[in-house]
């Protein structure tokens, strides 16, 4: 097997507890588990439902993991099936049946995160019999989103900024909260194509929307109030104004 070849300056993040790599880290012994928790967290973090949470049958469904846990036992299905019922005894997820009488029904059972927030969903379902949100599909660069189908705003950052810190994610989640998804997404284009990559930047750009509205044509060719270019180099102008000149 050719080793690793490192993680080059493009590579994105994913957030993982800090717990994971301490007491759970320690107390894993199984390889099965280790895998599922790890492949799960990766895919609850590009969920865009409310509660963020998978089917088992989306576990099975995993390339990654059918090729992880092919070996030594053969039936890598199999090995995905424990390693979820022990990361969900262990308490790293929580599993929810839509009908309890399925049990073991790939697409009765439904996982999520086992955090604050997601055991008040838990039991809210629990009681109530929530139904389940609809499943959107995955971003890629063959997918092109609804206008309300959009990413969030953590995965806008992670997929053209780089890695989120807690305190950033705190002025992200008010930003998705204050603008309409179709301005976020354009201001992180926008950001990305003038190679400015930072979140002052791109809320420069907001803020300058909110102030003097935002021209739904500027950026699709139709006619609008200025040129493309020349609205760009105001949002460069402002962002160099406020936080000083920086080289393109």
């Amino acid at each position: 097997m050719d080793p690793f070849p490192g993680f080059n300056s493009g590579t994105l993040y994913t957030p993982v507890p800090n717990p994971f790599f301490g007491p759970l880290l320690e107390q894993i012994q199984d390889m099965a588990e280790l895998k599922v928790a790890l492949r799960g967290l990766w895919l609850l973090h590009r969920q865009r439902t409310r509660p963020r949470m998978l089917t088992t049958q989306e576990f099975l469904n995993d390339r990654t993991l059918l090729r992880g846990l092919s070996e030594p036992a053969g039936d890598a299905q199999a090995e995905i099936r424990r390693g979820l019922r022990l990361a969900a005894d262990r308490g790293i997820f929580l599993c929810y049946r839509r009908d309890p009488a399925e049990e073991g029904e790939s697409d009765n059972e439904f996982y999520l995160l086992n955090t604050d927030n997601n055991r008040d969903a838990f039991k809210r379902m629990m009681a109530e019999g929530l139904p389940i949100p609809e499943k959107s599909l995955p971003l890629s660069g063959t997918v092109t989103p609804a206008p309300d189908d959009r990413p969030n705003i953590f995965v806008l950052y992670e997929e053209n900024i780089g890695m989120l810190s807690p305190i950033l994610a705190e002025e992200l989640k008010e930003a998705e909260e204050l603008y309409p998804g179709g301005w976020l997404e354009s201001a992180f284009h926008i950001a990305v194509t003038e190679n400015k990559r930072s979140w002052r930047y791109i809320a420069g750009i907001l803020r300058r929307w909110a102030a003097e509205g935002k021209d739904e044509g500027k950026y699709d060719g139709k006619s609008g109030r200025h040129p493309q270019k020349d609205n760009r180099q105001k949002y460069l102008e402002d962002y160099e104004r406020r936080w000083g000149r920086v080289s393109r």
